[in-house]
């Protein structure tokens, strides 16, 4: 009997430090607490700023080829379109992308690099906008934002730092003829895929003397 009392005893300690163990805390709370709005009301410029030099840049690195991809799109568009990625759901799907060419023509809102496949693609210098600097990279999650404002946001902030460092350099620079490097996001529509005219959104552009692979 007293070996009995004792084990309930016990149980019953164990039961109590359990429960004082588990804290329950609201999911706004805690992203409020841990997520991009932790110090108070989102700064879509800082973050922006942050993500542009610690996660966007350093990703570019290991996109896939522009080239490579165009081939698996129309062999395989359904493998190719798992590499994308997207926050909202439909069939707007963006990628990560780099590749390399000369550039073949110069106009007013973008410059056309042809590859070395025979592809063009161009460069956007004029309508940057949308979401697809923020997407491609699949780095962005919706649950660690509070509201929709706060991406579009920062879609934005990030469509102003591709117009105030890339596209002023990639303006000036470019020249017919020329060898250029570059990477930057593809916004594609699975549904109706048209690959006749693509058009990437720069996020780094280098021009040098050949081309390089």
């Amino acid at each position: 009997m007293k070996k009995t009392l004792q084990y309930v005893v016990l149980a019953a300690v164990l039961v109590l430090v359990a429960f004082k163990s588990v804290y329950f805390e609201k999911l706004s709370t805690h992203k409020a607490a841990t997520g991009p709005d932790a110090a108070g009301k989102f700064d879509a410029a800082s973050y922006a700023q942050r993500f542009w030099t610690e996660k966007l840049l350093p990703a570019t690195a290991q996109a896939p080829d522009l080239s490579a991809l165009l081939t698996e799109l129309k062999a395989n568009p359904q493998a190719a379109f798992a590499q994308s990625h997207a926050l909202g759901i439909g069939n707007i799907r963006y990628f990560l992308v780099r590749g390399a060419g000369t550039v073949a023509k110069v106009d007013k809102n973008d410059v056309t690099v042809r590859l070395a496949d025979g592809n063009d693609v161009q460069l956007a210098t004029e309508y940057v906008f949308g979401n697809a600097a923020r997407d491609a990279s699949g780095l962005i999650r919706n649950q660690d934002f509070d509201n929709t404002a706060d991406l579009n946001a920062l879609a934005e902030q990030l469509n102003g730092l591709i117009r105030a460092r890339v596209v002023p350099g990639l303006r000036a620079d470019a020249r017919p003829g020329s060898a250029v490097q570059f990477a930057g996001a593809l916004e594609l529509n699975q549904a109706h895929l048209h690959l006749d005219k693509l058009e990437v959104m720069p996020l780094a552009v280098t021009f040098s003397p050949t081309v390089k692979p």
